[in-house]
């Protein structure tokens, strides 16, 4: 089945997901990714987390979801520097991928997606950071992205043991050459790279958890985008998903 990645465009369309956005980013959680939070970490803490960043959305943070049929499997977030002084850059947030949804190509089609979007919307620089070692470390390598410093004991995982965090940037420039500018770029690529990529633990392919189609559908005026939010972890940059 493919994947569908939709543009959540404002505080009405962030609203409407809250929820499952909750339960995916609680899932995570609990599978020991290094995202800013320490388990325990409810569904409904974390809804109340999403909800909450809510007003920024379509005002300097843009989120995309990642859907294999009705359920919600992944995340994205791209947030606007705000200084006058940085405008030309923003950074990657939030990337996750359901434990149950990994190696499909779902955390490189909203990796793409996310770049995309900033390229597009004039962005010269694109920031991020991660886990030292994860799976997210090398789908960052794979699509490109420069590594220029590690910093030991930056922050906790999910068991509240500190990890040290690697720090990533790529360019518009750097991106061109390879296609970074196209139409279409975030594709889905079932097996593609480094999809178990977000997550701490196993990272093969496997059947969407037996509890997933329970998660609520979440309707919302989100705009679609076929195949295809801070500082540093604001509470986490989330590419240690």
């Amino acid at each position: 089945m493919s994947t569908e990645i939709t543009r959540l465009d404002s505080p009405e369309d962030l609203l409407a997901h809250a929820r499952e956005l909750g339960a995916l980013l609680a899932d995570v959680v609990a599978d020991g990714a290094s995202i800013g939070f320490v388990a325990p970490f409810g569904a409904e803490e974390a809804a109340a987390w999403w909800a909450a960043r809510a007003p920024a959305c379509g005002d300097g943070l843009t989120v995309w979801t990642a859907r294999v049929g009705r359920l919600l499997v992944g995340t994205a977030g791209l947030v606007r520097a705000p200084q006058a002084n940085g405008r030309h850059r923003a950074e990657v947030v939030k990337l996750m991928v359901h434990p149950g949804a990994r190696g499909r190509g779902v955390a490189a089609a909203l990796l793409a997606t996310a770049e995309q979007a900033a390229w597009e919307s004039g962005v010269k620089l694109l920031l991020l950071d991660t886990e030292t070692g994860s799976a997210a470390e090398r789908l960052y390598r794979s699509a490109g992205w420069t590594k220029f410093g590690e910093v030991p004991a930056y922050a906790a995982d999910a068991t509240g043991t500190l990890r040290a965090s690697s720090f990533f940037h790529k360019s518009a420039e750097a991106a061109a050459p390879s296609g970074g500018l196209r139409r279409g770029a975030g594709a889905a690529r079932p097996g593609g790279p480094g999809d178990a990529s977000v997550a701490a633990g196993g990272a093969g392919p496997g059947p969407l958890p037996p509890g997933a189609e329970r998660l609520p559908s979440g309707a919302g005026p989100g705009r679609s985008v076929p195949g295809t939010a801070g500082g540093p972890r604001d509470g986490g940059e989330a590419l240690g998903a």
